[in-house]
């Protein structure tokens, strides 16, 4: 299975946001639009970095409510993991996994056309597992 099955279903929707966007506002669409992260970009389509509300939480942790008055992109993580249409499920929960990372933008000739969450990731190998399953099942009980 690959990341373009996970898009398929989810959509290749990916909210962004511009570095010079004050953190109160980013914080703000994060809670509307019901999502973890903002991909940072200038023209919607080449990600500069990507900010977190695990970025946020330890900005808070390392400069109190100082925090708040500066931009995404004084926060942001530049150096930004991401992935292909191509690449396999397994290959990105390891990415994901041993990198810690909970969101991983989809680029598709260096330009993004999707985002996945590691709770995209784990739904698809858990699906993926239970028709496993009932194959098997099906298999068999076909024999017996």
């Amino acid at each position: 299975m690959k990341v373009d099955a996970i898009l398929k279903a989810k959509g290749r929707t990916v909210v962004t946001t511009r570095p010079e966007t004050p953190l109160t506002t980013a914080i703000q669409r994060l809670r509307l639009e019901r999502i973890g992260a903002l991909v940072v970009s200038r023209d919607g389509a080449t990600p500069l970095g990507i900010i977190s509300e695990r970025d946020i939480v330890y900005g808070l942790a390392e400069r109190g409510v100082e925090l708040l008055g500066l931009t995404v992109g004084d926060v942001m993580v530049h150096e930004l993991a991401t992935c292909t249409p191509e690449d396999g499920i397994k290959q990105v929960m390891a990415k994901m996994t041993r990198g810690r990372i909970r969101h991983l933008p989809v680029l598709e000739n260096g330009r993004l056309c999707g985002i996945i969450s590691i709770g995209d990731v784990v739904k698809n190998r858990l699906e993926e597992i239970e028709l496993e399953a009932t194959v098997l099942r099906d298999a068999y009980m076909a024999k017996a």
